[in-house]
């Protein structure tokens, strides 16, 4: 019998665990990079559950990283015609809106920027974020100019932590999938320290990195850290506030 990897949480938690399902799949389906498969999804006498595949991690190395630079560039190349998601989910478990628009920054300042924004204003955050917040929201269509991003398929929460290999090929796990710029993929393996730089060489090489990626790059880090803020508080507050000023 095939081992399995199981995660649980309370009943709650379905709707969660099968965006996830929906997630993994989507991936899978890309053919590009490998993910595990998902086995099963439900409740079970009372707590939910996924069931996939258990991958026996082992350390990454040069090689391995430059595979995973050209095979993301190769995921980030299946796109459709609306940036979102046919589904909501999560990014952690924070809930993550995937209205489909043809509109990429509105849907960045509504569901990413804003949503967290306001989240940071309910916890308690709102003096310090507002107004740079207000600010920079106004400001989005600047970081843009000459840049209509595709609609490329993301793993979405791509930190060193949720990619690994398995049998000396990349795998990645963990995702909070939708259909959107490209760069933010990029941007996430950026926050806790970066990944190789033969992963960042080779993804260069496959499919170069537009104008002005730098600044949007620390854009669509400040959604990230605004979700760490929101979810594990105030030792956060500073580098979203470091980023926004920079931004602006």
């Amino acid at each position: 019998m095939r081992e399995t990897f199981r995660k649980t949480g309370p009943e709650s938690a379905l709707d969660m665990f099968e965006a996830e399902a929906d997630g993994l799949n989507e991936l899978r389906a890309a053919g590009e990079v490998r993910v595990p498969e998902v086995i099963d999804v439900g409740v079970l006498n009372g707590q939910a559950y996924i069931d996939i595949e258990k991958l026996e991690l082992e350390p990454t190395n040069r090689d391995i990283e430059q595979r995973f630079g050209e095979q993301l560039a190769a995921l980030h190349r299946h796109t459709q015609e609306q940036y979102g998601w046919f589904r909501d989910n999560t990014i952690g478990l924070t809930p993550q809106y995937n209205e489909l628009t043809n509109d990429w920054i509105g849907f960045f300042r509504r569901h990413r920027l804003g949503y967290q924004l306001e989240l940071a204003a309910s916890n308690g955050y709102g003096a310090e974020v507002a107004d740079l917040g207000e600010r920079l929201a106004a400001k989005l269509p600047s970081l843009f100019e000459g840049y209509t991003p595709e609609a490329s398929l993301l793993h979405g929460d791509l930190w060193g932590g949720n990619w690994g290999a398995v049998a000396g090929e990349p795998v990645m796990f963990d995702p909070a999938v939708y259909f959107g710029d490209r760069e933010t993929d990029i941007a996430m393996t950026m926050v806790f320290g970066g990944f190789g730089r033969a992963f960042y060489e080779a993804y260069e090489l496959s499919w170069p990195m537009a104008a002005g990626h730098e600044q949007r790059l620390k854009l669509y880090q400040l959604y990230h850290i605004l979700n760490h803020l929101n979810l594990f508080g105030r030792s956060y507050l500073g580098r979203a506030i470091d980023l926004m000023r920079s931004l602006l």
